[in-house]
């Protein structure tokens, strides 16, 4: 009642004095006089400074009666199901199988190469020829015993068909035409190894051994060989991905260099664990029409290794942690017309996570409002002022 009866008071001097202030303020401009008019300022300072004393009142006065000055201020969201696709984020280079490079398979003098770098090839064509050391001459000659053996085993087969002549010649140019004929191919093989062939279609990366050079089999590379149309990306999974990481898991394939990103598939997931660094290989194909992608580039890859089609997804910075070690978040429920509701403290499971969203198990339902900014300052069971309300059913 003193705080009514003071603010009354006021109320009647600022009245009173209001007509008369703005007469007299009037007036002592008119006068000019310097002395009333320092006198007329130092008198409404003081007023000033009354009113301003009278004012704190009346807000000291509605705060502790506005109750609703106590609520706290929030925001939230609401968690629904959808489709949650998990990756692992792994790194790995591109590469062929049909990167080659060739060797001879014959000693001697590397005598033509024909082809050049950057050019196409096919599957079979000669590239390259070495001397054959007088094979050649060699084949010659036994053509011409092999031939003779032949005519002598005909006509002793021709004999012994009609039982002339013993058994034991016929067997003997029998033999002897045999031995000719193997003699003859397996020369034929080895003379076969001075031409060098492509193994496969590709092109020409790089001619390393220029013609004239002595080449050792096995040893000198002559050339390299590529084709890229069966690229694909090797890298190493660690062994607790093994279920998951399987032959036709979708790949978001990212090539930094090329400011290329490709969606492919896993092609082929080892079964055998390195236990070195306890990984598993694994090969994704990539498509290459363009022929951009080569051999060795570095890739980053994020491959699928699980997915909920009705997953409750919330952000990991409104969940927090209890004494017991149980992860929590409040719920807001029975809100009315103005936007104040209930917060309710939920114990919740969570999931595999994905950057700073993560997965909820158990513990929400489909449609859960839940408190997203102030949730600090919120306790269970608590009324809340939703901020964001107004502005949700305006949207919806």
């Amino acid at each position: 009642m003193k705080h009514i009866y003071q603010i009354l008071i006021v109320a009647l001097i600022l009245v009173s004095c209001s007509g008369e202030k703005k007469n007299s303020v009037e007036t002592v401009l008119e006068k000019g006089d310097l002395k009333t008019l320092r006198e007329k300022r130092g008198s409404l300072v003081n007023e000033q400074q009354t009113l301003s004393d009278q004012i704190k009142l009346l807000d000291d006065k509605i705060k502790v009666m506005d109750t609703t000055k106590n609520i706290p201020l929030i925001t939230t969201f609401k968690a629904n199901n959808e489709v949650f696709n998990h990756v692992i984020e792994l790194q790995g280079n591109v590469t062929t199988k049909d990167l080659l490079t060739i060797t001879p398979e014959y000693n001697g003098i590397l005598t033509h190469v024909y082809v050049k770098e950057g050019q196409n090839v096919s599957k079979g064509q000669i590239l390259a020829k070495i001397d054959d050391g007088g094979l050649s001459q060699q084949v010659a000659q036994l053509k011409i015993q092999s031939a003779l053996a032949k005519t002598t085993f005909e006509r002793q087969k021709r004999l012994w068909d009609q039982n002339i002549g013993s058994e034991m010649q016929y067997l003997q140019a029998k033999s002897t035409y045999e031995s000719q004929k193997e003699a003859v191919n397996q020369l034929n093989k080895q003379i076969a190894k001075t031409t060098v062939r492509a193994p496969f279609s590709g092109t020409i990366d790089d001619i390393i051994t220029e013609q004239g050079n002595v080449v050792g089999a096995g040893q000198t590379p002559l050339m390299r060989i590529v084709n890229l149309d069966n690229m694909y990306i090797e890298t190493e999974v660690p062994e607790r991905y093994v279920i998951d990481v399987v032959a036709g898991k979708n790949v978001e394939v990212s090539l930094p260099v090329l400011g290329k990103t490709i969606a492919t598939k896993v092609r082929q997931a080892s079964d055998f664990i390195n236990p070195a660094n306890r990984t598993f290989k694994v090969e994704i194909a990539v498509p290459n029409k363009d022929k951009s992608i080569k051999p060795n580039l570095t890739a980053r890859l994020k491959i699928n290794d699980y997915t909920n089609k009705e997953a409750l997804l919330i952000p990991q910075s409104v969940i927090s942690e209890n004494a017991a070690g149980e992860q929590f978040v409040y719920v807001v429920s029975n809100k009315n017309s103005n936007g104040i509701g209930k917060a309710k403290r939920v114990i919740i499971k969570t999931g595999k996570t994905q950057g700073d969203i993560i997965e909820v198990l158990s513990g929400l339902v489909n449609g859960a409002e839940i408190v997203k900014e102030g949730a600090r300052s919120v306790r269970d069971g608590q009324s809340v002022d939703v901020i964001n309300y107004k502005e949700d059913e305006d949207g919806e």
